[in-house]
C-alpha cells in the first residue's frame, strides 16, 4: 500500500537491530512449567454445550474466557462463558462464571453477588470501560441476543442490553471487542458473527446418508459482522453499513485489533471459516476499507480460503510491524504471516516450524506472549477437533488434542516445546477459548484455557531461568481510559520490544490489557515510549525490571512494587 513504509512510526521501528538481539537461544528446553493449578484456585468450571444428541452447530464452538480487573483492585479475575440446554430439552441451568482473585492464588466465585448469574447460550467476551468510569463492562456474544453489562463499581453489574441499543438483534455472534476506531475517546464495539442459523432451519448433514453429523459452514450463507459506535450517553449506533465492513458473505470466528499501517489508527483482521480472511484498513474518517487480498492474508499460500478460527497480532520478528498468527482446520496448518516494509505479508509457517508442527491439529484460541520471558514472542495454540467421531474418518486426527506452544528463538524459528512444560499442559483437550494474565502478580503471563463440553484449566507459569520482566499498566485521560489503542515501546541497549494495548484476539476470549515485557537477564530499561490514542507520547527513561509500573495518560508514571 502506497505510503505505509513512509510513515512516522513505521521508519522509527526499523531503525532496530535484527530480530533475538536480546533473545536467548532456548533449544528443547522452555525455562519455564506449566503448572495445573485449577483445583487448587478453587475454579470449579464446566462448559455445556447443550448437545443432546441433535448435532446443532453452535454445540462444536463454544465458549470462550477473559481476565478482567472487574473490581479495579489491581488483580486479574477470571470471567468463563457458558452455553445452556436448547429450550426444547431443558435439563437443567448453566451460567456463566464470574472468579474473583483473593491475592493468594485462590478465587471465588462471585456470579450471583455480581448479578451476572443469567442464562443465556453464551460464545465470547469482549472487556472495555465504554463509560470512562474506572470499572470495565462486559459484552457477552451469544447464539440469539449479544448481552450487555455495565459495571456499577460496586462488584455488581447491570443489564444494560435495552437501554444501550444494542438489543433487537438476532445472530450468531462470536468473537467481540472494544477499540476507539476514531479516537474520539470512547470504546466502540465490532462483534463477529458466523452464520445465518437457527435451531428451526439447522441443516440435516450426514457423513453415511443415515445418521445426522455436524455440518461445515458451508451448509449456511455467511452474515455480516457489526460496528456499533459509541454515542457517549451511554447509546450505541449501528454503524456497520456506512463505514464500510457490511458483508454478508463473512463466516467470522476471529477478531484482532492491530495498527496495520503504523498511521496511529486501529485496524481490524477478522478471520473467517471458509471465506477469505478481512483486513479492515482504517481510513481515519470514520469508514474502514479491507485490504486483506492486496496484503496477501485473505487466503493460504496456495489461494485458498482456509477455515480461520483464532487470531492474534503482534510483533514477533522485532520488525516494527504487526505479524499475525491465524489457527486453521486439521491439514490446513497455522498461517504465520511475517510483514513486509510494503505492507504485504508473507506465510512464513512452514520455514518458521509452526506449519508442519500443525499440519494434524484443528486451532482455536492463539496468542502471542513472551513465556519464558527472554525478549521473543511466543505463540500458544489451544487446538482441539469439532467431531468426536473424526478418529473414524481420519486416523492421524483425534477429538481431543494437546496444546502447543511455540518457543520463538528469536531468528524467526518457532518450537514446539508443549510437551516440556508439564504434564498438566500437555494433557489432550478439546481447546476452545484462550487467553493469559498475571494472575498471581509474580511478573509472568500465566494462561486461562477453556473446553468445549468440558472443565476450564488454569496454568500458573513457574519461570526457572531467572529472566526478569517489566509491566505497564495504562490509564487514559484524553484517551479512552483503558487505553486501547496504545503503543508501548521499551528501549535497552540498542534493543526494542513493543506492545499494543488492546481487547480481543485469540477465539472468543479476551487477555488482560496490562503489557509485559520479558527482558531477560537486564535489570532496566533504557527508555520507555507510549504512544497515547488522543496523538501525544511521553516517554520515561531508566526504569527499573523486576516491577509494573501504573502509567497515567499526562500525569507520569509510579512504580507499584517489585514481582
Amino acid at each position: 500500500m502506497a505510503g505505509l513504509a513512509a510513515s512516522p512510526r513505521a521508519r522509527a521501528n526499523h531503525q532496530l537491530l535484527a530480530p533475538g538481539a536480546i533473545a536467548g537461544q532456548s533449544g528443547a528446553t522452555p525455562g519455564f512449567r506449566l503448572v495445573d493449578v485449577t483445583n487448587a484456585a478453587g475454579i470449579q468450571f464446566r462448559h455445556h454445550s447443550g448437545a443432546y444428541g441433535g448435532k446443532l452447530l453452535p454445540e462444536t464452538l463454544g465458549s470462550g474466557c477473559a481476565f478482567l480487573d472487574y473490581d479495579a483492585d489491581g488483580w486479574q479475575d477470571m470471567l468463563l462463558i457458558n452455553g445452556m440446554d436448547w429450550p426444547q430439552h431443558k435439563r437443567q441451568r448453566t451460567t456463566l462464571r464470574l472468579y474473583r482473585n483473593n491475592r493468594d492464588g485462590t478465587f471465588s466465585d462471585v456470579t450471583r453477588r455480581a448479578g451476572l448469574d443469567v442464562e443465556m447460550y453464551g460464545m465470547g467476551v469482549a472487556v472495555g470501560d465504554y463509560n470512562n468510569d474506572g470499572f470495565p463492562d462486559i459484552l457477552v456474544t451469544c447464539v440469539g441476543q449479544n448481552r450487555l453489562f455495565r459495571n456499577t463499581g460496586k462488584g455488581a453489574f447491570t443489564d444494560v442490553t435495552h437501554s444501550s441499543g444494542l438489543d433487537g438483534r438476532l445472530a450468531f455472534s462470536t468473537s467481540a471487542l472494544w477499540f476507539d476506531y476514531d479516537r474520539d475517546g470512547l470504546l466502540d464495539l465490532f462483534v463477529c458473527n458466523y452464520v445465518k442459523w437457527s435451531a428451526e432451519h439447522d441443516v440435516f448433514c450426514s457423513l453415511d446418508g443415515k445418521h445426522k453429523s455436524y455440518c461445515t459452514p458451508e451448509a449456511y450463507r455467511g452474515e455480516t459482522c457489526w460496528l456499533f459506535h459509541n454515542r457517549g450517553d451511554g447509546t450505541f449506533e449501528d454503524v456497520t453499513a456506512k463505514c464500510g465492513i457490511f458483508d454478508t458473505s463473512s463466516k467470522s470466528l476471529g477478531v484482532a485489533m492491530l495498527d496495520y499501517d503504523r498511521d496511529g489508527w486501529p485496524d481490524l483482521l477478522v478471520a473467517n471459516d471458509t471465506q477469505p480472511n478481512k483486513l479492515y484498513r482504517n481510513q481515519r474518517n470514520g469508514t474502514f476499507k479491507d485490504v486483506a487480498v492486496e496484503a496477501g492474508i485473505a487466503f493460504s499460500a496456495e489461494g485458498k480460503a482456509r477455515a480461520g478460527m483464532g487470531v492474534d497480532a503482534a510483533d514477533f520478528d522485532h520488525s516494527g510491524l504487526p505479524g499475525v498468527a491465524i489457527t486453521n482446520f486439521d491439514n490446513e496448518m497455522i498461517g504465520l504471516y511475517r510483514p513486509a516494509a510494503n505492507g504485504t505479508y508473507n506465510d512464513v509457517a512452514v520455514q518458521a516450524g509452526v506449519g508442519l508442527a500443525s499440519q494434524n491439529t484443528l486451532g482455536f484460541g492463539c496468542a502471542f506472549l513472551d513465556a519464558n520471558l527472554d525478549g521473543a514472542l511466543d505463540l500458544v495454540v489451544a487446538n482441539g477437533h469439532i467431531d468426536d467421531t473424526v478418529r473414524n474418518i481420519r486416523g492421524n486426527v483425534g477429538y481431543a488434542q494437546p496444546p502447543q506452544i511455540f518457543l520463538n528463538n528469536g531468528q524467526g524459528k518457532f518450537q514446539d516445546v508443549a510437551a516440556s512444560t508439564g504434564d498438566g499442559f500437555i494433557q489432550p483437550k478439546v481447546g476452545r477459548g484462550l487467553c493469559y494474565a498475571d494472575f498471581d502478580r509474580d511478573g509472568d503471563l500465566d494462561i486461562l484455557m477453556t473446553t468445549n463440553n468440558g472443565p476450564a484449566y488454569l496454568y500458573r507459569n513457574d519461570q526457572q531461568t531467572g529472566n526478569h520482566s517489566i509491566r505497564f499498566r495504562l490509564t487514559g485521560t484524553k484517551s479512552n481510559r483503558d487505553a486501547i489503542g496504545a503503543m508501548v515501546r521499551v528501549e535497552h541497549e540498542g534493543s526494542t520490544q513493543e506492545r499494543l494495548v488492546k481487547g480481543g484476539s485469540s477465539y472468543l476470549s479476551q487477555s488482560e490489557l496490562p503489557v509485559t515485557f520479558g527482558l531477560g537477564k537486564r535489570d532496566k530499561i533504557d527508555r520507555v515510549t507510549i504512544e497515547w490514542p488522543s496523538g501525544k507520547p511521553e516517554e520515561y527513561k531508566s526504569l527499573a525490571a523486576g516491577q509494573s509500573y501504573d502509567c497515567i495518560e499526562g500525569k507520569g508514571i509510579t512504580p507499584q512494587g517489585h514481582f
